[in-house]
């Protein structure tokens, strides 16, 4: 079989193009923001309705016209028909996405992450836009709270989506993509720990057989805008991750932080505190169901859309881009665990821990092979929305 060439259509798949990402403030949002305005777009709209963040990172980018700023919220229709017009292709980063407060807030979850996906799909059709794809989440395998259950219902209307077309010239294609935890992201455990550090503790632990799945927002960010390349509509996209123990990031922030702080590491305390009110001890990325209907390559798991008329043609496609059948059932209780060195390793990574915090431990341990980036700029004082 000949195989795409998917650098190639990656290179220019952007280029002079109208794109919008709802959520633009948040923590994926702000990224994916960025990482466009390096491609060729003609435009890029930033939708969210954080009055305050949205100020500050249309301030950022000033001098940069093709970013347009929205103050909108998605359950909104007309605003979303607005905002929709001639937009290619659309990033669905908007969501309410911690368990805690979808939990005593559950109308709150629903009304943004699933009414205001019926508003986004309705929109995007009545504006002929290309491609849709939603931004998903572990936790809506199996899930076990308000949160996952809204991002699972978020999915299947995505997958319905492609079925109900709009008109007979509809050619609207919608497609999900399933990640897990976003380092440094806002609410992440990582800039948590950090603080407790930093107050000399105590740190505090769920559980310490508790895992997740964890990558870099840089990474996940190029990850998601290959998603929107590769995506035929109807098929889930699974971001492949390494999964580690969270007591594991606890010991190596304690042992390599704390004497930034000037605390002896032996001396901060961690406190058990147990698991919040609808989290798992471990996450999943797939399901045993799905892996009937998977397909895989390094970076990937792709779950077909099943019992639809396109499967087949999906499937092509993906075989096409080197994707294998698999059988894969993939979660953080059963993937192979990172080391605590490579835990280390992976929290030198920019953008994971606070940018000051960061530059502050490598010059302190000389660390001559540590990760640079060119011109790297701090994005977390957006990161506001999650």
């Amino acid at each position: 079989m000949h195989h795409i060439d998917t650098n190639s259509i990656f290179s220019n798949f952007f280029d002079n193009k109208i794109i919008a990402v709802t959520g633009g403030v948040g923590s994926v949002g702000v990224e994916l923001i960025s990482k466009l305005l390096d491609h060729g777009v003609k435009e890029v709209r930033c939708i969210d309705n954080n009055e305050s963040a949205l100020f500050e990172l249309g301030s950022f980018y000033c001098a940069d016209e093709r970013l347009r700023i929205f103050h909108a919220d998605i359950t909104d229709e007309w605003e979303m028909l607005r905002v929709f017009g001639s937009v290619d292709y659309v990033f669905h980063a908007a969501a309410l996405k911690h368990v805690p407060s979808c939990e005593v807030s559950p109308f709150s979850a629903v009304n943004t992450n699933i009414i205001g996906i019926k508003t986004i799909i309705r929109s995007a059709q009545e504006n002929g836009v290309k491609k849709v794809l939603f931004t998903s989440s572990d936790k809506a395998v199996s899930p076990t709270n308000v949160m996952g259950a809204s991002k699972l219902m978020g999915e299947k209307l995505f997958i319905a989506a492609n079925f109900m077309a709009v008109g007979p010239d509809a050619t609207t294609l919608f497609s999900s993509t399933r990640f897990g935890n976003i380092a440094g992201s806002s609410g992440s455990v990582i800039p948590l720990f950090c603080d407790q550090i930093q107050k000399g503790g105590p740190v505090t632990i769920t559980d310490t057989k508790m895992s997740r799945f964890m990558m870099g927002m840089s990474h996940a960010a190029d990850l998601v805008l290959k998603s929107m390349v590769y995506s035929q509509g109807g098929e889930i996209l699974i971001t492949k991750m390494p999964a580690m123990m969270i007591s594991d990031i606890a010991d190596v922030l304690i042992e390599k932080i704390a004497p930034q702080f000037g605390y002896d590491p032996s001396k901060i305390e961690k406190r058990i505190i147990g698991a919040r009110l609808g989290e798992k001890r471990w996450e999943e990325l797939s399901t045993d169901e799905e892996s009937k209907r998977i397909l895989e390559n390094d970076n990937y798991l792709c779950v077909l859309p099943a019992q639809c008329n396109n499967t087949e043609e999906v499937r092509d496609h993906y075989l096409q881009l080197g994707f294998k059948d698999s059988r894969c059932v993939y979660t953080s209780e059963t993937a192979s665990k990172l080391s605590k060195q490579e835990v280390f390793d992976f929290l030198r990574q920019p953008g994971v821990l606070p940018f000051s915090l960061r530059t502050q431990l490598l010059d302190s341990i000389r660390l001559v092979d540590a990760p640079t980036v060119p011109c790297e700029k701090e994005t977390t004082g957006f990161a506001v929305s999650g």
